[in-house]
């Protein structure tokens, strides 16, 4: 198949949908298919172009195989909503030349198409239309419902618009895809009917990430004992997780020495995190940059207990990436979800992890205290077993590839 991707973020970076997609590009060029991919210059979880590509504007890259056109796009240091939105604005109309560029190409065999942003599917859509070849919608976050939830954006008129061109695109795919069942109801009550969805879970390379022990580690490395109690929260710093219950809870823990908050990560909310640390006067409150994926199995190893956290708003409306490689390494979570939820759902009937109130800072202290005073065993037992059976990468991605070569037929 010629396999035609559309995505703000792409490999190399290394968390989010730019990980998974970049991974997906990977392994379907691996298979024999020839891919194309329209991205981004690489800027995230920083919110800041990596160094190699900065000054760079419209070039092409091989990586793994796949053939990757580059977009320069505006990159604010500090997100806000308004930035956030010419930020995506400004990529969905630098890919207006490439776009025309593929138009007197060899056309694709399927266009895949990854929200958010959501609007990015508008050029996506008419070059599958124009070309007569089928269009998959994939669902990473639901960004409009996100953004209203949230009250990042509170004007009504700007909200309908984008539902409906949201509701116009989501419509006119072949195909529309998202990774939890949550969702998948979400996509329903916007009038997509089941039989033109499909599911496309985040998955984990199983055999790369795995159990370590204490001592092959991280601990040392970050001059912790195998005897301190290590809470970790690793991933992107942003809006969604409602992160500010951590510095909350590790005050209660200022007098223990033995206990350790490790922040890894970047985003939009570090800056406001850290000064929160100062604040406080919180020394066992640690921020580390996000380590590179060869580490991902040590650093995992490092915690007692892992937290998962998003904001009641966010229920089902996004769907925490992190966990997969926390379930991989065989970690315990404290998990914020409410019953009904897929993420509680799932972490309930597998008991995988300890299940929380989102937004409650008693409930959040009285979990890490049972967990870093209990047993986890069997919770570490369960996660393992649970991406063995329903997460393992080589699985999921050939599904997919049957799914593809399914959609495959004319307009």
């Amino acid at each position: 198949m010629k396999i035609l991707i559309f995505g703000i973020n792409y490999s190399p970076e290394l968390t989010g949908i730019g990980k998974y997609t970049g991974e997906m590009g990977s392994w379907l060029s691996g298979q024999g298919h020839d891919v194309e991919v329209v991205t981004a210059v690489p800027y995230y979880p920083e919110w800041e172009v990596h160094d190699k590509y900065k000054g760079k504007l419209w070039h092409t890259e091989n990586i793994d195989g796949a053939k990757v056109n580059r977009i320069p796009l505006y990159v604010p240091k500090n997100v806000t909503s308004v930035k956030r939105i010419i930020h995506e604005f400004s990529f969905v109309l630098g890919i207006v030349p490439i776009w025309f560029k593929l138009l007197f190409q060899k056309k694709a065999d399927v266009v895949f198409c990854i929200a958010p942003p959501f609007h990015l599917g508008i050029l996506p859509l008419l070059y599958s239309k124009l070309k007569g070849v089928p269009m998959i919608t994939h669902i990473q976050d639901l960004q409009v419902d996100a953004a209203k939830e949230l009250g990042m954006i509170k004007n009504k008129t700007f909200l309908n618009i984008m539902f409906g061109m949201e509701r116009f695109i989501l419509k006119k795919s072949a195909k529309v895809s998202t990774i939890s069942l949550g969702m998948q109801l979400k996509i329903s009550g916007k009038g997509i009917p089941v039989e033109q969805q499909m599911l496309f879970p985040n998955w984990v390379d199983e055999k790369n990430i795995m159990p370590l022990s204490k001592e092959q580690s991280l601990r040392s490395e970050f001059g912790l004992s195998n005897t301190d109690k290590v809470i970790l929260y690793s991933g992107n710093l942003g809006e969604k997780q409602g992160l500010e219950v951590i510095i909350d809870v590790a005050k209660s823990y200022k007098e223990r020495t033995d206990v350790y908050f490790l922040i890894v990560g970047s985003g939009g909310g570090k800056e406001k995190l850290e000064q929160m640390v100062k604040d406080a006067g919180l020394t066992q409150v640690r921020f580390y940059p996000l380590q590179p994926y060869s580490k991902l199995s040590a650093l995992l190893a490092t915690a007692d207990v892992h937290l998962v956290l998003q904001k009641k708003s966010a229920a089902d409306l996004v769907m925490p990436s992190k966990l997969t490689g926390i379930l991989a390494s065989g970690g315990c979570s404290i998990v914020t979800a409410e019953p009904g939820t897929s993420l509680y759902t799932v972490v309930k009937q597998h008991d995988m992890g300890i299940l929380i109130e989102p937004e409650d800072n008693a409930a959040l202290h009285n979990a890490i205290d049972i967990a870093i005073n209990s047993d986890l065993t069997e919770y570490k037992i369960n996660a393992r077993k649970y991406a063995e059976l329903y997460l393992s990468k080589e699985g999921i991605l050939k599904d997919f590839e049957q799914k593809l070569s399914n959609v495959m037929k004319p307009l």
